[in-house]
């Protein structure tokens, strides 16, 4: 059934059974305060808020990171192509504004799995081609963005707390090495993730339980497996910092802690 942008999401009827369980672009719309999301998402970010009261502002500075990074990479990389992997649901600045900003003809991809998000991001992101991809298969990703991206020339790839929601059976080390594996030199791979060092171990085994209840169950990974991800590229300064101190401090840390970085692909 055809629905309104703006209707709530309740009001939508026959939806399939993965749309009402929790979803973490949908949780991760109720964290930065947006109206895209069930009341099955709600609850299950209540339950995250009360294992870790800092996961909401996490998550808002993580999506700043977001922000500062594309502009990094249009403004002092001079890289006017962005595929964002885990798009998420359409929410503002998103990073096809940002790359506009200082890359006026900057061409930002989305990628998404989830039907949800991308019938929305569709329907209200406009400029911002969105096409479907699963992070867990890059070859198909990249092959999918073949009429809009040139992988013969720069491109920033963002896997923005994305990676934590691939297990480790599914190799996120291997998935980031297959995607730079097609960059060209001068490409950036921004990379965020939630990090167990220096976490309470209760509170990360909470929040992991209330994540298992989705279809993509999430996984909070050492600093120095977090930095693993990256591999060979080489890292912008200050390297993989929590996201608030990239790339200088722009606030507080969280208690529960976000990484984040900028890795290029050599010249």
């Amino acid at each position: 059934m055809a629905r309104r942008v703006d209707e709530p999401l309740e009001a939508c009827t026959g939806l399939d059974e993965s749309m009402r369980r929790p979803s973490t672009a949908r949780m991760y719309d109720v964290f930065l305060g947006g109206k895209d999301n069930y009341a099955v998402d709600r609850k299950a970010a209540r339950e995250a808020e009360e294992a870790a009261p800092s996961i909401v502002r996490a998550a808002r500075d993580n999506r700043r990171f977001m922000h500062r990074t594309v502009a990094w990479c249009a403004g002092e990389a001079g890289i006017d192509q962005f595929v964002d992997i885990g798009t998420g649901m359409p929410t503002s600045p998103n990073a096809w504004e940002v790359a506009r900003r200082f890359a006026a003809g900057a061409v930002v991809v989305g990628v998404d799995n989830d039907p949800v998000v991308l019938a929305h991001d569709r329907a209200r992101l406009g400029g911002m081609p969105i096409v479907a991809g699963d992070v867990r298969d890059p070859g198909a990703v990249i092959a999918g963005l073949g009429e809009v991206i040139d992988w013969g020339r720069p491109v920033a790839v963002l896997l923005v707390a994305v990676l934590h929601f691939v297990t480790d059976q599914q190799d996120p080390a291997g998935i980031v090495a297959s995607l730079v594996e097609r960059l060209a030199p001068g490409s950036a791979v921004v990379i965020s993730h939630v990090c167990s060092s220096g976490a309470d171990p209760r509170v990360v085994a909470e929040v992991e339980r209330v994540y298992a209840g989705t279809p993509t169950p999430g996984k909070f990974r050492t600093h120095e497996q977090i930095a693993g991800l990256f591999g060979g590229l080489r890292m912008v300064s200050p390297g993989v910092v929590q996201v608030q101190h990239w790339p200088i401090d722009a606030g507080p840390v969280t208690a529960l802690p976000v990484l984040g970085g900028v890795g290029r692909v050599a010249r």
